[in-house]
């Protein structure tokens, strides 16, 4: 009998979403230190990642010609219009896996979306009984965990990137970041 186990390496990516790509690169490689290893940039929409341990990334989409409502709130205060997430991506192995988790879901009964090819990982989309949408990914070409190469266009593939990433290739280093402050209740925020 095939061994039909999924096994899961760890947390691929969080997607959350931004209104400002430039400031985010700003804050999670300038600020925080969490390496920017990935960029993908189409007509609708840019999606980079941050590098938050071997293996681990969080992800930002920034949509183009879509505006949002921003707001900050308190980590655990429940508020309606949290539009910062998006999905939760889960890493898996290898292609094999994908496949393999693919099938079970269908099994399972649970719709599926088929393969994806982005190019730097390959996915499929679901999402749990709560309604959250999920992404289980493989790395084609792993941007974490080694050194980074801007002039990579196979993992930094946005042909108009925000400032900060043509500072960072042109550089390797930002010439500002931005500071944050902390919020004691539900606050809006300006328009990026």
């Amino acid at each position: 009998m095939a061994d039909d186990t999924v096994r899961w390496r760890g947390l691929n990516h969080l997607a959350l979403v931004t209104a400002d790509m430039d400031a985010t690169v700003r804050f999670w490689h300038g600020v925080l230190d969490a390496r920017l290893v990935t960029t993908i940039g189409t007509p609708a929409f840019r999606h980079y990642f941050f590098e938050v341990g071997p293996g681990d990334t969080v992800a930002f989409f920034e949509y183009r010609d879509q505006p949002l409502d921003r707001f900050a709130k308190p980590a655990g205060i429940p508020y309606r219009q949290a539009s910062q997430f998006d999905h939760l991506s889960l890493d898996l192995a290898d292609e094999d896996a994908l496949h393999r988790l693919q099938a079970r879901l269908k099994e399972h009964g649970c719709e599926v979306t088929d393969v994806i090819d982005h190019g730097v990982m390959r996915s499929i989309y679901f999402t749990d009984p709560n309604g959250i949408a999920l992404e289980a990914s493989w790395w084609v070409t792993d941007p974490t965990g080694r050194p980074t190469d801007f002039a990579d266009e196979r993992l930094f593939a946005d042909a108009d990137p925000v400032p900060a990433v043509r500072e960072l290739r042109s550089g390797n280093r930002l010439d500002h970041t931005v500071a944050t402050s902390l919020v004691d209740d539900v606050t809006e925020l300006s328009p990026a």
